[in-house]
């Protein structure tokens, strides 16, 4: 684990006052920190630029938000050294960042600062978006997304209806139901007077960054409508700066494949319960993904297992049903395409099964992190239930059934030691930890 930061440490110090953001461009550095025992690590100096044109501030209001501003000119955040190991590569092509976030720059705690799509994408979307106006390219691209007749309906709207949003090509949004959107605007953490389920509070600058945030990626509207706070398997959504993302930093799962096997078993053994979770929970909505990878996966430092990236999760609500999207071509515009070809179409709400994310997760997923890890014949076990499990031909009820054989396998190969620091020193006295 990465050593946290003093508050006499470089991690990101601004040339101008925050004020002075607003109206010029300004210089950043970002030096590698020092530890508390600064003696046992050398400083190394690292110049970068971190302006406006690197948080994305200068393409608002087509970005995320500016609620963690004020963090970063009040050097609150601080990239940590690890920004130097990235084989060469300029700071602003990496998609993610470590990072140290204080609330009272007396003690830190790490973050990660992402980016909803790379910089190559971004510059794309930007270039479409020129392009559909017939614009120059220096055309002002918050203007063009202004005149769209998608927009105008937005700020007629005095709330969130599923006819805004048809044709948007996030699987969030694929089938959404009024109370999933109501949702979005009472929890929208970049308005300053959120808990309404009407666009009242809402400026035309708020709704703009809505919109374009759940055009490109909708991971951070997921973070903040389903707080991890309240048990849901998603990091903390800290903030947004221009077109960066600020939320609690995990370790992604990958870096745990050549963990020993109580630990994998256990990380696997999370993994079946989160998408357990995701099937069924007692607000009534089905999440399901259409891809995986183990980077959207991540360990927090306690060993809890949580979904790092949510940009694949689509949603079905099951309690007051999906208002599918009729006539799907009629609502492609700009919007539909700013991060991904036009004519990308998602599956209906109707064909999606149950067993859509235990497949792709039994077979692409966690064979790598539980092969060759066990003893026979409990190893021959787990290989015949991850294999069932991962096989889509099957009906969604045998592979549920592989999923919770694999779970009972797993359950006793977990150990109860400090390491395991989410449920210890619960699972000593509990026998189905």
């Amino acid at each position: 684990m990465e050593p946290w930061l003093g508050p006499e440490a470089a991690g990101l110090r601004l040339g101008w006052p925050a004020l002075l953001l607003w109206v010029s461009s300004l210089s950043y550095s970002a030096s590698s920190p020092a530890s508390l025992a600064p003696s046992l690590v050398p400083r190394v100096r690292i110049s970068y630029n971190f302006g406006r044109t690197f948080l994305g501030l200068d393409k608002c209001n087509a970005c995320i938000g500016t609620s963690i501003c004020k963090k970063f000119f009040k050097e609150e955040i601080r990239f940590d050294e690890r920004l130097d190991s990235h084989l060469g590569l300029r700071p602003d092509d990496l998609p993610s960042y470590p990072a140290n976030y204080s609330d009272d720059s007396k003690t830190w705690r790490p973050v990660e600062v992402s980016r909803l799509v790379s910089k190559h994408q971004n510059e794309i979307s930007d270039q479409r978006i020129c392009d559909s106006a017939a614009a120059p390219k220096t055309c002002s691209i918050e203007r063009v997304l202004r005149k769209t007749g998608r927009f105008q309906k937005w700020l007629q709207a005095k709330r969130l209806t599923p006819d805004l949003v048809q044709g948007l090509p996030s699987p969030f949004l694929r089938c959404p139901s009024q109370r999933l959107l109501d949702r979005v605007v009472r929890r929208y953490a970049e308005v300053a007077d959120a808990g309404s389920i009407f666009m009242d509070h809402f400026t035309d600058r708020d709704k703009l960054r809505l919109l374009y945030t759940l055009s490109v990626n909708a991971h951070p509207i997921l973070l903040q409508i389903f707080p991890g706070a309240e048990g849901w398997p998603l990091p903390k959504y800290v903030g947004s700066c221009g077109r960066l993302l600020v939320s609690t930093s995990t370790s992604p799962l990958q870096e745990f494949y050549g963990a020993p096997p109580d630990q994998a078993a256990d990380l696997a053994y999370q993994l079946l319960g989160v998408l357990e979770s995701l099937r069924s929970n007692d607000l009534n909505y089905f999440f399901y993904f259409t891809r995986v990878d183990a980077a959207m996966f991540g360990i927090f430092n306690n060993g809890h297992l949580f979904i790092r990236d949510a940009s694949a999760l689509g949603v079905i609500d099951r309690q007051e049903g999906s208002q599918a999207a009729t006539r799907a071509e009629e609502n492609k515009d700009i919007f539909s395409c700013l991060v991904s070809g036009c004519q990308v179409e998602l599956p209906s709400c109707d064909t999606v099964p149950e067993k859509q994310s235990l497949v792709l997760v039994c077979g692409q997923v966690l064979p790598r992190l539980l092969q060759a890890k066990f003893p026979s014949p409990v190893q021959e076990e787990i290989d015949a239930a991850l294999a069932r499990c991962g096989e889509g031909a099957r009906p969604d009820s045998e592979v549920l059934g592989a999923a919770r054989q694999l779970k009972d396998v797993l359950r006793p190969l977990r150990t109860c030691d400090p390491r395991f620091a989410y449920r210890y020193p619960d699972c000593k006295y509990d026998d189905k930890f």
